[in-house]
C-alpha cells in the first residue's frame, strides 16, 4: 500500500512539473500567486544568500529590479561582471542575449531569465542563418558583432562589441582592415564616422531607439533652452546630429554626472533616468519623446522582467537559459576578444 502510495505522488509530481514546463514554455515565466504581504527585497536577498546567487541587471529595468541587483550596468560591464563573478547562479535581469552572453563566459553557472520572452528587436533583425550568407559575400572581412545579438551570431563574429567600446574596437585594428559590421545600422553608420572607416553594414536596428522624433525633440528644446540633448549611438543620424553628447548608457549617465547643466533630454531606452535622478537628484532628466503618443521610448522586452518575476525566478530555478556546447566554444572567443582588447585600453 506504502508503495502504491509512493508512487502515486510521483506521478503527481511529475505531472505537476510538466504542467509547470509547458505553462513555462507558453507563457514565458512561472506563473505563481505570491503572498501579497511578503517583502520580496527581503525574500530575494534571502534566496541569494541561500543559492549563492547574483542578480545582474541592465540599467533599462525597472528601478525595483535595480535596487535590489548586486551589480547594474551596460552589456559591457555586465559581460565583465558575468565573467568574473563567483556566484553558482546569476540571474540576468535584462533581455536574452545577454543571458546568453552570461552563460558563454560562465558554462558551468546556472542561468536564469525572470521572463524567457524577454527578447530584443535589434537580435531579432539579424537572423544568423542570413547572416552567414551575407558575410559569405565578403570573404576577406573582419566580422565586427554589436554585443545585443544572438549566441548563433557571436558564433559567426571575429569580434564582438558594446557601444561603449566600438570606436575603439575598430581602431584597434590596422587601417586597411575590411570589416563587417552587425546588425545595427545606425551604430555602425556612427562608427564609421567617428573612425572615417568604409564599414559593410547588416541593416538592422533597435525599435526603441529609432522611434525618437526629430521635430518633437526641436520642440522640447525649444521649451528648455538650457537643457543638454543626449543620445545612444542607436539613435538614427538625424537625431545624432543634434545631439550635445552622444555615448553608451553608462556614457550618458557619466556625462550627466560631470555636467554643470542641470537639465537634460535623453534619447535612449527611459529606464536609465532612475539611475541619473539617484546621482544627480539636484537635475532634470527628460525624455526624448518618440513620433507618436505611445511609451515607445520604453523598451517592450526589458519591462516584461519584474520584480515579481524574479523573486519566482530564483525560488524555482526557471526559467533557466542554456546554449549548445558547440555555440559556447564558438561564441565565446570573439567575447574574450573584446574583453581582451578593453582590458588593454584600459575600459
Amino acid at each position: 500500500m506504502l508503495k502504491a502510495v509512493t508512487f502515486t505522488a510521483l506521478q503527481k509530481n511529475r505531472k505537476r512539473k510538466m504542467d509547470t514546463l509547458e505553462e513555462l514554455n507558453r507563457k514565458g515565466f512561472v506563473d505563481e500567486k505570491i503572498d501579497p504581504t511578503l517583502d520580496l527585497f527581503e525574500e530575494i536577498e534571502k534566496l541569494k544568500k541561500e543559492k549563492n546567487a547574483i542578480v545582474l541587471a541592465h540599467y533599462y529595468q525597472e528601478p525595483d529590479i535595480q535596487d535590489i541587483a548586486d551589480y547594474i550596468g551596460d552589456s559591457l560591464g555586465l559581460s565583465q561582471e558575468a565573467a568574473k563573478t563567483e556566484a553558482e547562479v546569476i540571474v540576468f535581469a535584462g533581455v536574452h542575449f545577454m543571458a546568453e552572453t552570461a552563460k558563454i563566459l560562465s558554462p558551468q553557472k546556472k542561468v536564469l531569465l525572470p521572463d524567457f520572452k524577454a527578447g530584443c528587436s535589434l537580435a531579432d533583425s539579424c537572423p544568423p542563418h542570413l547572416f552567414r550568407k551575407f558575410k559569405e559575400k565578403y570573404p576577406d572581412h573582419v566580422v565586427i558583432t554589436y554585443v545585443n545579438c544572438t549566441a548563433e551570431l557571436k558564433a559567426l563574429s571575429d569580434i564582438v562589441c558594446t557601444s561603449t567600446n566600438a570606436v575603439q574596437i575598430v581602431e584597434s585594428l590596422p587601417k586597411d582592415t575590411k570589416i563587417i559590421f552587425g546588425p545595427d545600422k545606425n551604430l555602425g553608420a556612427w562608427v564609421a564616422k567617428k573612425t572615417g572607416r568604409d564599414l559593410v553594414l547588416w541593416n538592422g536596428a533597435c525599435m526603441v531607439h529609432e522611434i525618437f522624433s526629430r521635430e518633437k525633440i526641436t520642440k522640447l528644446r525649444e521649451r528648455h533652452p538650457q537643457a543638454k540633448f543626449i543620445a545612444h549611438p542607436e539613435c538614427e543620424e538625424a537625431v545624432l546630429q543634434m545631439a550635445d553628447y552622444i555615448g553608451s548608457t553608462t556614457g550618458l549617465l557619466k556625462y550627466a554626472i560631470n555636467s554643470d547643466a542641470k537639465e537634460f533630454i535623453v534619447a535612449t531606452e527611459s529606464g536609465i533616468i532612475h539611475q541619473m535622478e539617484k546621482a544627480c537628484p539636484d537635475k532634470t532628466f527628460i525624455p526624448a519623446p518618440p513620433n507618436n503618443s505611445c511609451a515607445c521610448n520604453d523598451c517592450p522586452y526589458m519591462k516584461r522582467n519584474t520584480l515579481e518575476k524574479l523573486y519566482l525566478c530564483l525560488k524555482n530555478g526557471y526559467p533557466e537559459v542554456t546554449v549548445p556546447e558547440n555555440i559556447i566554444v564558438e561564441a565565446r572567443k570573439p567575447i574574450e576578444r573584446m574583453l581582451e582588447i578593453s582590458a588593454n585600453l584600459g575600459l
